[in-house]
């Protein structure tokens, strides 16, 4: 019996199970008209109160996969891998992860996001290299993974438009924070882009949209489950983000960051511990090496120079300056007014609302308030001083790249709102769980 939309709707209303085919013929409709935005958004209402099984949830990202292309990487002559976070400030992990993984032998045809909410965005951060381009035809695409082993692009008009339209409805109607359609959201797109293994960034802390440990082992979990549930070899970490992941936050300053990590001029310790755990967590999900082995295997393509060749390879490939690599400085444009944010006490840095900095970088201009607001891709803050660390009274906490006067001290007050001191620091796990295929760690 094929249910019609508003039968379907009920059965979850009810909290009854749904059927896979009729999940797919509901997702179907969403795409050709025939369920209507009413409807898709009384279908999230429900599920947002009843929640979805593990068999719903992978119907649900099977069936909004296979609502666009999905892409074919058979002909490539090695693994095909990608790795997605779930946000965080100075979060610029993947602008290293996908060259050192190339340096290994693995091809990245990573399809990333803009800035959302109070977390950066990794098209933005290359939207501040001259000529890059975030949207290539699947030819220039095809021919950027094969010569550079990846290339980071933006997602294309015909890859899971189920979940873009679902997505709109549930911005709108309250409904964006329900695992299950979280979940059904970020693996479609992952699916779609025909990836053999991944590995999933969970972020928990004060710069986390999961706040808490419990919540983003919850997702976490349910994000494993189903990803390998639709036959894509998955593990997840549990990361920290009760402060930026990277010394820099603003879209220009992150790129300046990652070469400068990548070439070994500067590297956040921090950063390269999460950047390294997780590019090794794909090696091991492969199986191109044990947990040792690709350990040691992913910091000698770092330390040799061998990803910054592939990331500078990537960029000449999509349009970017071909000497980008070693002459970033040229090209990457620099904010008018930079100037330092000074501590106002003694003490050690005991806390600090990753988020209040994130939504600093937005009221600069490097995020968006709406969906067509345009990205100053100069400003931001760089040289932030984390927690543990102790400072003295008119010590630089930080620096704000900005535009005028006006801009500096509002950022500085949102910057010096988020951070609080006294005299010890809790410490925080930087990689709080880790959850590979078959279970955990």
């Amino acid at each position: 019996m094929t249910l019609l939309p508003q039968e379907f709707i009920a059965r979850k209303r009810d909290n009854l199970p749904l059927a896979q085919a009729d999940i797919a013929r509901f997702i179907s409709g969403l795409v050709d008209g025939s369920v209507s935005p009413a409807q898709a958004a009384a279908f999230a209402m429900a599920v947002y109160f009843n929640d979805m099984s593990l068999d719903e949830r992978v119907a649900l990202t099977l069936a909004m996969r296979d609502s666009g292309t999905v892409l074919d990487w058979s002909d490539l002559p090695g693994p095909v891998a990608d790795k997605h976070s779930t946000g965080g400030v100075g979060d610029n992990v993947s602008l290293m992860l996908a060259p050192i993984l190339a340096a290994c032998g693995v091809f990245v045809p990573m399809i990333s996001g803009r800035g959302l909410g109070h977390t950066g965005g990794t098209l933005d951060k290359f939207d501040s290299i001259p000529g890059y381009t975030t949207n290539p035809d699947n030819t220039l695409f095809r021919k950027a993974v094969r010569a550079a082993g990846c290339a980071i692009i933006g997602q294309t008009d015909d890859l899971a438009p189920a979940d873009r339209t679902l997505y709109a409805i549930r911005d709108v109607t309250a409904t964006v924070e329900n695992i299950s359609l979280i979940t059904a959201s970020i693996l479609s797109k992952k699916l779609a882009a025909g990836l053999g293994a991944l590995v999933l960034d969970v972020k928990t802390g004060s710069g986390a949209f999961m706040p808490t440990l419990e919540k983003s082992t919850a997702l976490a979990e349910s994000l494993v489950s189903v990803a390998n549930g639709a036959g894509l070899k998955t593990g997840a970490l549990i990361t920290d983000m009760n402060e930026p992941l990277a010394s820099a936050a603003g879209n220009a300053l992150e790129m300046r960051n990652a070469v400068e990590f990548l070439d070994g001029t500067h590297q956040d310790p921090r950063l390269r511990e999460v950047t390294l755990a997780l590019c090794a967590a794909v090696l091991e999900i492969t199986g191109m090496a044990g947990a040792d082995a690709a350990r040691e295997k992913v910091e000698r393509a770092l330390d040799s120079g061998a990803a910054a060749e592939r990331f500078g390879i990537m960029v000449g490939e999509l349009g970017g300056p071909a000497d980008f690599v070693e002459n970033f400085a040229n090209y990457l444009t620099p904010a008018p007014l930079v100037r330092d944010i000074r501590a106002p006490a003694d003490g050690v840095v005991t806390a600090i609302d990753t988020r209040g900095v994130g939504m600093g970088v937005v009221a600069l201009g490097g995020g968006r308030t709406r969906p067509t607001d345009t990205i100053d891709h100069a400003v931001g803050y760089d040289r932030i001083v984390g927690i543990g660390e102790t400072v003295s009274r008119g010590q630089p906490l930080g620096r704000v790249h900005c535009r005028s006067e006006a801009d500096f001290v509002e950022a500085e007050r949102r910057f010096l709102a988020a951070y609080s001191f006294g005299e010890a620091a809790q410490a925080h796990p930087l990689i709080a769980g880790r959850i590979l295929p078959g279970g955990h760690a």
